[in-house]
């Protein structure tokens, strides 16, 4: 296992600004504090908050040196909400957006895919790319629901237009619409693309029994959705893939949804009592089973309009 690396302040101004970096640094020591209504700070939540923006940054310089094949960063706190000036929903800084700002901006990369199936939208993730064409950033969340972003017509602005796919659900979406998102949307659109890396914000409070969520995705699925990705790594950028830990608020749902993510990055069935191995038959179920769900097809036609689906 790699060692801790503390992310700089340089390297977290890459996304955000000196204010809201010294707010967060003054939460050091303190029993709590509130950064926004619904994030609260402890005395360690600077320090961990550093160290989780650094275990991206790390895994992203072992998939560059090759010293990796992919990656899981299990961190806390979440980031995918942390906007450029301000913290919010439980994410203090966006441990993502600022590997991928690492990435185009210090390693050079001109090709970086982000995808994000938190069951809330990445405000602050789209908002730090929206007017690039350097970062491709596709998100599946519920809609609409907090924080209210990630509409169908959110597409990006400038030289950014087409590059952000928001995928908008109404709620109780399983495996099978997940499954067809994946393998119509999120692939085609990533062959075409051809991203250097790809980063994942890996939310698992999509699992069907998450007390936040509506929806009603199984380990399956997220075995699926990860095997999906694996395969367009493989295919578009050696297999640089490189994920990270968002929400999830049902424990059990983020033991099996993580145990499934884990066991199609290293390629095999791990020894486990839980039910989080992908047999072939729900493979090939799952590829065979399209869903027809109205709001999937309409994200394919927009999505249409930029890319060759």
């Amino acid at each position: 296992m790699p060692e801790l690396t503390v992310a700089s302040r340089e390297l977290i101004a890459l996304n955000h600004s000196p204010l809201l970096i010294a707010r967060v640094a003054e939460t050091a020591g303190k029993t709590f504090d509130f950064l926004d209504p619904d994030t609260r700070t402890s005395p360690d939540s600077y320090a961990a908050a550093c160290m989780a923006v650094g275990a991206l940054i790390k895994g992203v310089d072992l998939l560059q040196s090759g010293e990796i094949d992919n990656g899981f960063a299990l961190v806390r706190p979440p980031g995918h909400h942390a906007e450029y000036n301000h913290a919010m929903g439980f994410c203090l800084f966006n441990n993502v957006a600022i590997a991928a700002h690492y990435a185009t901006q210090i390693l050079c990369l001109e090709k970086v895919m982000i995808v994000d199936w938190d069951v809330h939208h990445g405000n602050g993730t789209q908002h730090s790319f929206y007017g690039s064409e350097k970062v491709l950033y596709l998100s599946t969340h519920q809609y609409p629901y907090y924080p209210g972003t990630g509409s169908l017509q959110e597409t990006g602005k400038g030289k950014g237009e087409g590059f952000t796919i928001n995928i908008p659900l109404p709620g109780n979406q399983g495996d099978r619409d997940f499954a067809t998102i994946f393998d119509d949307i999120v692939v085609p659109i990533g062959r075409e693309y051809r991203p250097q890396l790809i980063l994942v914000s890996a939310g698992f409070d999509i699992y069907r029994g998450d007390p936040l969520g509506a929806m009603e995705v199984t380990a399956q699925g997220f075995a699926y959705l990860t095997r999906a990705l694996v395969s367009l790594a493989e295919e578009v950028c050696d297999g640089r893939l490189l994920v990270t830990l968002e929400g999830g608020y049902n424990l059990n749902g983020q033991r099996d949804g993580i145990l499934a993510v884990l066991g199609q990055l290293c390629g095999q069935r791990l020894e486990t009592d839980y039910p989080v191995h992908l047999d072939e038959e729900t493979v090939q179920r799952l590829s065979r089973e399209k869903s027809v769900h109205p709001a999937i097809l309409q994200a394919w036609e927009l999505a249409k309009k930029y890319w060759k689906m």
